[in-house]
């Protein structure tokens, strides 16, 4: 499946039964260098559009939303010594948490990637 964005700039994209979740280009972008990420604990419940994480840079911190609702089930550890990757990688290596979803239709309801493209032009 391709990835799907959230208005507040992260990505979804379906593994299996899974949906691994990240930060696009432009939030790694607007945040600037990436020093530190805090996850969300395995086996917490999220609701579509909770906040299951946080990113700081050297200038902002934010929240990272969780796009569905479900359970997490696994973490990007490796984040905890190279947050540098949110910035490297942001849509690949980057990613910050898997979500087993309890309700995979939520996802339908993002935008795809056209639709985060005009958002995008929107903001320019």
């Amino acid at each position: 499946m391709s990835m799907k964005y959230t208005s507040d700039h992260e990505w979804a994209r379906l593994d299996g039964d899974l949906v691994v979740v990240g930060i696009t280009d432009f939030a790694q972008n607007q945040l600037g260098e990436v020093v530190f990420v805090e996850l969300p604990d395995v086996d917490r419940q999220v609701a579509q559009g909770e906040e299951a994480a946080v990113v700081e840079s050297v200038k902002a911190a934010g929240e990272v939303k969780a796009p569905v609702a479900g359970v997490v089930v696994e973490v990007n550890e490796a984040l905890a010594d190279e947050p540098e990757k949110v910035n490297d990688d942001p849509t690949g290596s980057g990613w910050f948490y898997k979500i087993r979803p309890t309700d995979a239709t939520q996802l339908s309801a993002l935008m795809d990637e056209s639709s985060y493209q005009s958002l995008l032009e929107s903001l320019a």
